[in-house]
């Protein structure tokens, strides 16, 4: 069974109070279900169309389980407390 990468992109913060209550509780979950943070934080470089934007690379060990962790009640506890309080894109990508 090959691995998947959760990526999440942050086009940006509109609220970092909720963002701040929201990586509390999220990465445990996240951990919970099996996910391991493999980086996070600004680009180093961006190419092409790239955006200089907040990165979150996460791994699994299954898309199944990418996607288990999404809808885990953990995961949706910490994802209500952001709300609208970042605007961003998550992609699940099997690993080749």
């Amino acid at each position: 069974m090959a691995k998947a990468y959760w990526v999440a992109t942050y086009r940006s913060i509109k609220n970092p109070d909720a963002m701040a209550a929201y990586a509390k509780l999220s990465r445990p979950a996240i951990e919970a279900a099996g996910g391991r943070v493999l980086a996070r934080g600004n680009p180093a470089a961006a190419f092409e169309l790239g955006l200089m934007e907040r990165v979150v690379l996460i791994e699994f060990d299954s898309v199944e389980a990418a996607k288990a962790a999404y809808a885990s009640p953990a995961y949706q506890a910490a994802h209500d407390v952001l709300g609208d309080g970042a605007e961003r894109d998550i992609r699940i990508v099997e690993a080749a």
